[in-house]
């Protein structure tokens, strides 16, 4: 199992996390191994099981993880005392203060961002593709934590391993559109041999300095190089394969 640490993060104690790769479950052919999307086509059996391997890692004593039925959306769910909900909400992050309860992202190539405030002790998990941070999530979430009594100085955000710029090769219209909301979003681009690759893990940081976070780790893992053993949507569909499995992303407070 390989358990991708925050520098950062793990200075403190008041929380737990990790990115993992999937490498130490029990799923088998093209999720094997650590394979943690119930939205995938994967046996539901072995996903479960993954699911909590993962959890132990993180907490002996920790509830199920909480996961959501992702949607590249700008929406978020704030986890409190009060909240109930037995159905998985419809959102791409999630924003808590409570204890022992483990949250988590999945992701195969977009980016998986941890944030933790360390004077309200609160926890944010957010998936982030460039639908998500192109309508503003990661703003979202971090003025909602500010509503909540946050400084942005006491906010630590991780950018975890997702796909490098090398690999993410995009169409003329796509460019387009971010050049249509932002002029200086071409440095997110940059042109190869007649192609057009973009840079989303420095365009996610770029939306979390916005937002006055100036803590900031990005975790440079590329997801798509087979060698760093994560699941890749984009290298999967070069390889012809009919799904892809799952990584996860998860932090839970003390």
């Amino acid at each position: 199992m390989k358990l991708i640490k925050s520098k950062k993060l793990s200075k403190n104690k008041a929380i737990k996390h990790g990115f993992f790769n999937s490498i130490g479950g029990v799923s088998k052919n093209i999720y094997k191994s650590l394979n943690c999307g119930p939205g995938s086509n994967d046996n539901s059996a072995s996903v479960k099981k993954n699911l909590n391997i993962v959890r132990k890692k993180i907490s002996k004593n920790s509830k199920n993880i909480f996961l959501l039925n992702q949607i590249h959306s700008n929406k978020f769910v704030f986890i409190d005392q009060k909240y109930k909900s037995k159905i998985k909400p419809k959102a791409d992050a999630i924003i808590t203060d409570q204890v022992n309860l483990p949250i988590a992202v999945l992701t195969a190539d977009c980016v998986p961002i941890l944030i933790f405030d360390n004077q309200k002790k609160m926890i944010a998990a957010i998936h982030s593709g460039w639908k998500g941070a192109f309508k503003g999530i990661i703003s979202k979430v971090i003025k909602f934590m500010v509503k909540r009594g946050s400084k942005t100085k006491n906010i630590t955000a991780v950018i975890g391993p997702s796909i490098s710029v090398k690999n993410y090769e995009v169409q003329k219209d796509f460019y387009k559109k971010f050049i249509r909301k932002d002029k200086t979003n071409h440095k997110f681009f940059k042109m190869g041999k007649e192609k057009l690759y973009f840079n989303l893990s420095s365009y996610v940081k770029s939306l979390i300095l916005q937002s006055g976070v100036k803590k900031i780790e990005k975790i440079d893992v590329d997801t798509f190089d087979a060698k760093n053993k994560f699941f890749s949507a984009r290298r999967s569909k070069s390889l012809n394969h009919a799904d892809y499995g799952r990584n996860i992303s998860i932090i839970m407070l003390n």
